[in-house]
C-alpha cells in the first residue's frame, strides 16, 4: 500500500464525509451502483405487459463500478470512486461475483429475448427470472455494500486479508 493512498475513515474518505455523499463508511461502496441493475430489472419485469421493453433491455450493458460511477449523476462520483479503491479488496471481489452473476443472468434473459420470434412467448418465463433469481442477487450485493456478509462467505487468503475482514466487521 503507498503512503499517499487514501483510507476509509480518514481525511476525504472520513466517516461523516461519506455518510454525507450516502457511501457506506464501513465498506467504502454506495448502493447507488445497484440502480444500473434495478433498471434492467424492472424492464424485464415489465416485458409481459408492454412487450416493448424488449429493446430498451437488449440495449441494457454491464458497467464495472467504476465505469458506473463516471457515466452516472451521482454528485459525488469522483468521491465513490476513490473510497471503492479504498475498501478491502476481498470485499470488492465479493460484489464483484455477486456482479459477475447479475450480468450472467441479464446476458441469459436478452439471449433469450434475441432468439425468440415472438417476445410474448418468453416474457413471463423472463419476468420471473427477474423476480426470482436478479432480485436476491442484487439484495446479496446490497448486503455487501452494507458490509452484511458473513465472514466465512468470502475467501481469505493470509493474515492481510483477515486483518481486513476484521476490521469491516468490527
Amino acid at each position: 500500500m503507498e503512503l499517499d493512498a487514501p483510507v476509509l475513515g480518514a481525511g476525504l474518505l472520513s466517516a461523516d464525509r461519506l455518510e454525507q455523499a450516502n457511501i457506506n463508511p464501513s465498506t467504502g461502496l454506495a448502493t447507488d451502483y445497484l440502480n444500473h441493475f434495478n433498471e434492467v430489472v424492472m424492464l424485464l419485469e415489465m416485458l409481459p405487459a408492454m412487450p416493448d421493453c424488449a429493446a430498451d433491455v437488449l440495449d441494457w450493458e454491464p458497467l464495472d463500478y467504476e465505469a458506473h460511477f463516471e457515466g452516472s449523476n451521482f454528485s459525488d462520483k469522483k468521491l465513490a470512486v476513490l473510497a471503492y479503491h479504498a475498501a478491502p479488496v476481498k470485499l470488492r471481489t465479493h460484489l464483484e461475483k455477486h456482479v459477475s452473476q447479475i450480468n450472467e443472468a441479464v446476458h441469459s434473459a436478452q439471449e433469450l429475448i434475441r432468439n425468440t420470434p415472438d417476445i410474448s412467448i418468453v416474457a413471463q418465463q423472463i419476468a420471473d427470472v427477474a423476480t426470482n433469481e436478479i432480485k436476491p442477487l442484487i439484495s446479496s450485493a446490497s448486503g455487501v455494500i452494507h458490509g452484511h456478509v458473513r465472514p466465512d462467505a468470502i475467501q481469505l487468503e493470509g493474515e492481510d486479508a483477515q486483518a481486513e475482514i476484521d476490521a469491516l466487521f468490527a
